[in-house]
């Protein structure tokens, strides 16, 4: 995920799914706590509501009137505070379906870890029973002392959750593990935190983005797809609990999770060979990749000169393996396939028949045909429209929305067939 202008960028930004859920973000002291902001902001975008607390260190970094004027509600300060509800250090526990900490000091996982409640954030953490996120920022060498490890690990005994620091340059000037980590890391986590966990222990194969084939050193032959739907699909699994091996063709941009295994591939023959290799230890396989259906046959590896061919020059072409084929003929009794495919209709009714045929074909559980002819559905659009049929027989039209949310709907889709 990029982190441009206050903004993030993954490949469920746009989802609908958490409107309405309930986040409580914990703000403790550290020069890292203004990046906050931006954490608020993305999860208000995506309609969560977010109350905040402050604890008093982070309060001679950033004040309540920054959080409250970007929407959070309420921002809670000290327990016993003029003006205080008697009884904020329970609201949280009543009210939030996860609580994050951002940036967490090492003051404030001491505390957590001792159960101690003097402060409202401890309070509020010792009165909550929800899922804990934790997202430590300090100095390197505080990071590493043995008392914040120990601090650290009896808190994941407890089931907390850890987004751990990352490496780099600190405020102090030193170097090592210790940054706040990256922001799409934090968001991510919470949204996990806030989601169902009903693919947990699911092994899925995620296979995403065009493949390049080269046809001399400098050219290939490939096709628009950013990689966002299938980008979409292994996030929301990831989120429900999966362990998501992502196969990602050459382009994709979008930040995965940090729990989450990428492979990088470029051409068609890459793609099959990791995808193959990874298959037989799946339960679900989610085949979203543009796979180029044919390569040019190659002109060398340097660039191929226009002198050469002053008249022009012919290319030929020969077929790449079918992924989703080769694999489905050779899948488990109880591992699941979803399958994509692109065409180009005049219209949604147009993809049925299509879909039907293509399913029956590759032998998928569920298959989602979308048009690549229409401006907001199929390759680098950020929304997509789908026909979607399965084994069973049944079929739908989906209507546009983003693909973040297309995605979520065919994970469900397919722990149901």
């Amino acid at each position: 995920m990029s982190e441009q202008q206050g903004g993030l960028k993954t490949p469920v930004d746009q989802s609908t799914r958490f409107a309405r859920k309930r986040l409580h973000l914990g703000v403790c002291g550290s020069v890292a706590c203004y990046r906050a902001a931006d954490l608020l902001r993305a999860w208000l975008r995506m309609g969560i509501h977010v109350s905040v607390t402050l604890t008093g260190g982070a309060r001679n970094f950033v004040t309540p009137l920054l959080f409250s004027s970007l929407g959070a509600a309420p921002v809670y300060g000290d327990m016993f505070a003029a003006g205080e509800e008697p009884f904020a250090h329970l609201e949280p526990g009543q009210n939030a379906h996860a609580l994050v900490v951002a940036p967490a000091s090492a003051d404030a996982l001491s505390r957590l870890a001792a159960g101690a409640a003097a402060d409202m954030l401890c309070a509020q953490a010792l009165a909550f029973d929800g899922p804990l996120v934790l997202a430590p920022a300090m100095n390197p060498r505080m990071w590493s002392h043995p008392a914040t490890r120990d601090n650290v690990d009896l808190l994941l005994r407890r089931g907390a959750r850890l987004v751990p620091p990352s490496c780099g340059g600190t405020a102090c000037g030193e170097q090592g593990e210790g940054r706040l980590a990256p922001l799409h890391e934090i968001f991510l986590a919470a949204l996990q935190a806030l989601s169902p966990q009903d693919m947990a222990g699911k092994k899925v194969l995620v296979t995403l983005g065009p493949t390049r084939e080269a046809w001399d050193g400098v050219r290939f032959w490939t096709n628009p797809s950013s990689g966002l739907m299938g980008a979409a699909l292994a996030v929301c699994a990831w989120l429900r609990g999966a362990d998501v091996q992502a196969v990602c063709g050459p382009g994709m941009r979008f930040a995965l999770p940090r729990g989450m295994a990428r492979h990088d591939v470029t051409s068609a023959r890459e793609m099959f060979a990791v995808a193959e290799s990874l298959w037989p230890r799946m339960d679900m396989g989610m085949f979203t990749a543009a796979v180029a259906d044919f390569s040019p046959t190659p002109h060398g590896k340097e660039k191929f000169k226009k002198s050469a061919a002053p008249q022009g020059f012919s290319i030929s072409f020969t077929p790449n393996a079918d992924i989703l084929r080769t694999l489905s003929a050779n899948r488990a009794p109880h591992q699941k396939i979803l399958a994509f495919a692109a065409e180009t209709t005049p219209d949604m009714p147009s993809l049925l028949p299509l879909a039907h045929a293509k399913r029956e074909a590759k032998q998928a559980h569920v298959l989602a045909a979308n048009r690549v002819n229409a401006g907001d559905s199929g390759f680098a659009a950020a929304t997509n429209a789908v026909a979607v049929v399965d084994a069973a027989g049944r079929e739908e039209i989906w209507p546009t929305q983003s693909k973040a949310d297309v995605a979520w709907d065919l994970c469900s889709w397919l722990l149901r067939s």
